[in-house]
């Protein structure tokens, strides 16, 4: 055994346990095995009994609000299970203090966190309290509205049915978001050349509507990345790559990032891919695997995911990543998906059409570059074969069109078509 983000091992009793017990309830759960050292090995702990007992006052002197948790033996009463289960009265602190868990380590939490975990336990979140700025206007909404489910009559009422605005409060964050001009960060875009120290194009777009920066958005998306071609008669529309997948990454990014925090999205344009990195983790209630699966959809901001559900461009079911890896299912490459504690990143690949690759020259394909040159000791240590085999993997994908092949003899090199 090993410890993890949810599991902890304690040797002897101490109170350092409690800054782990308030790091569960705040978050996820988790369990602390007492009587087992940090390599896993069973140490047994004396009158185990008497140590329950201890272990349940210390809790309960110590941790406020009370925690949920359950105590029972294991290994013949040699050890201890302390399960803590999250709770809802969030922030549980130990001497005045809220904790987290950071991998396998007990943290105390910054002041941001600390804020977020007051909302949560009063059920507030952040897009739903009051906008420091209130005189706002929507005109760009407005005509959204119109244009995509017929609004005629745009007022306040619509607005309140919209989730944006009460009398009490005013316009929240979500109507601060969604106004003309506001004090939200939005996307920062950077196109790159050959390498990252050629910039073609840089556009930031902060302080507006987030409709409007996912309209601007897609228009750059659409000047780098779609070009027409003529066949016969007629013009036809060529996506290096899909736009509805840029779409989606877009759309998720703006209505599931973290809004409490000054920062852009970043959406990095290469020759080869785009990367669309958003602020924020996962949402607590969802796990990596269920995020990418699509299992479950936990909404961070559902009064935003509302409106871009409203107006078409998103599923509000969280079907978004299974719709991004849909669309790349002809793909030689596929979509792929880094997930961290504060941020989640997409990266969408030039979609290239699968050109019935065996498994061996996928491995190969994946080590190319469609810009640069490489020759059979530059492929070679990247792929699990030998130079000859890889060599005539490399001729075999070339007379499917997949590869070119420039220079004789040692000069010879390869890159994707």
């Amino acid at each position: 055994m090993r410890e993890t983000r949810t599991l902890e091992f304690k040797e002897s009793i101490t109170n350092t346990f409690l800054k782990t017990v308030s790091a569960f309830s705040n978050y996820d759960g988790g369990s602390i095995l007492f009587g087992i050292d940090d390599d896993g090995n069973v140490k047994g702990i004396p009158d185990p009994v008497q140590a329950c007992l201890d272990i349940e006052n210390k809790i309960n002197d110590s941790i406020s609000p009370q925690p949920n948790y359950i105590l029972e033996l294991q290994n013949n009463d040699q050890t201890i299970k302390l399960t803590v289960r999250p709770g809802e009265q969030k922030p549980y602190l130990y001497k005045s203090k809220a904790y987290k868990r950071n991998d396998s380590a007990t943290i105390e939490v910054d002041t941001l966190e600390f804020s977020r975990l007051v909302l949560d336990g009063k059920n507030i979140r952040f897009e739903e309290l009051p906008c420091k700025k209130q005189n706002l206007s929507f005109d760009v909404l407005q005509h959204k509205l119109k244009e995509s489910v017929q609004i005629e009559l745009f007022n306040k009422d619509t607005l309140k049915i919209l989730n944006l605005y009460n009398d009490q409060n005013g316009y929240n964050n979500a109507a601060g978001i969604l106004a003309d001009q506001n004090d939200f960060p939005g996307i920062d875009i950077v196109k790159f050349g050959e390498n990252i120290s050629i910039i073609k194009k840089r556009a930031t777009f902060d302080n507006i509507s987030i409709l409007e920066v996912y309209d601007k958005s897609i228009d750059i998306f659409r000047d780098y990345y779609q070009y027409e071609v003529i066949e016969s008669a007629d013009r036809k529309k060529v996506e290096k790559v899909p736009e509805a997948a840029f779409r989606e990454a877009i759309a998720n990014a703006l209505i599931h990032r973290v809004w409490d925090v000054e920062s852009q999205i970043r959406v990095l344009m290469f020759d080869d891919k785009i990367e669309i990195v958003s602020p924020g983790g996962l949402p607590a209630g969802i796990t990596e695997d269920e995020y990418l699966d699509g299992k479950i959809s936990v909404l961070r901001n559902r009064n935003l995911a509302n409106v871009f559900y409203r107006l078409g461009f998103v599923e509000i079911f969280g079907t978004g990543i299974k719709r991004i890896k849909q669309l790349y299912e002809e793909g030689l490459q596929k979509p792929d998906f880094d997930v961290t504690e504060n941020t989640i990143k997409i990266i969408l690949p030039i979609f290239e059409k699968n050109a019935n690759l065996t498994e061996d020259e996928r491995r190969i394909y994946k080590v190319l570059s469609k810009t640069m040159l490489k020759s059979i000791s530059e492929i070679a240590p990247y792929v699990p074969f030998g130079k000859s085999k890889t060599t005539q993997l490399l001729k075999e994908m070339r007379k499917k069109g997949v590869v070119v092949i420039a220079g004789r003899g040692r000069g010879t090199k390869y890159r994707i078509k």
